[in-house]
């Protein structure tokens, strides 16, 4: 006990370092942000401890800036305006870029896809935050029901569902013929049910309006 007492303000100093280090090296933006947070936080903690102003300063300013890209994200989580759903064929060539930029990503999630894209009745989705694709759908049209082949997040938004979008504008999907969409058995639902699916057997399904 009298050791960890002598050396708690080390161990803090230590601990705060290694934490920045590691949200650096972290792909998904809104999880670097917060333990980059919580980093600055820390560090703020240990350096106040140590008399080190313009260190304490420093890392209060980051606190913020990290603190208001993580209110931003969540904010513009579900947000409409913040997100725009592209319907494109399915032999566009920037959809092939991007299924094959992503392909050994795509395999980790769904190793037995394999995109086709002279095949007939597909309807395919870019999600573009901007000028960048964070998200692919990728359906089979099976008379009034779609079948969800792909629907991939890149790893930078993985924190986000931006697929959610494809299933929110029902009235584009409807505008297909389209009655319902229905996932692949046991695919993980991480949020299907938060954006109007139900579960039928091992599958999620989406209800579409007339």
């Amino acid at each position: 006990m009298n050791w960890l007492e002598n050396h708690w303000l080390d161990i803090l100093g230590w601990g705060g370092s290694a934490l920045l280090v590691y949200s650096l090296l972290q792909s998904r933006l809104l999880r670097l942000r917060i333990l980059n947070l919580a980093a600055c936080v820390i560090l703020t903690v240990f350096n106040g401890a140590l008399a080190v102003w313009p260190m304490v300063g420093m890392n209060i300013v980051l606190a913020a800036i990290n603190l208001f890209f993580i209110v931003t994200m969540l904010r513009d989580r579900h947000d409409e305006a913040a997100f725009e759903v592209l319907e494109v064929r399915p032999d566009d060539e920037y959809l092939r870029h991007t299924l094959r930029v992503h392909g050994p990503d795509i395999l980790r999630f769904n190793p037995e896809f394999v995109h086709d894209p002279s095949a007939d009745a597909q309807h395919a989705y870019l999600i573009q935050k901007g000028d960048e694709t964070v998200g692919v759908v990728l359906l089979d049209d099976e008379g009034d029901t779609a079948q969800v082949r792909l629907d991939y997040v890149t790893p930078r938004y993985r924190d986000f569902s931006p697929g959610e979008f494809v299933w929110r504008r029902s009235g584009m999907l409807a505008d297909e013929g389209f009655r319902r969409v229905v996932t692949p058995p046991r695919m993980v639902g991480a949020y299907y049910d938060r954006v109007g699916f139900r579960r039928d057997g091992d599958s999620w399904v989406l209800d579409l309006p007339a």
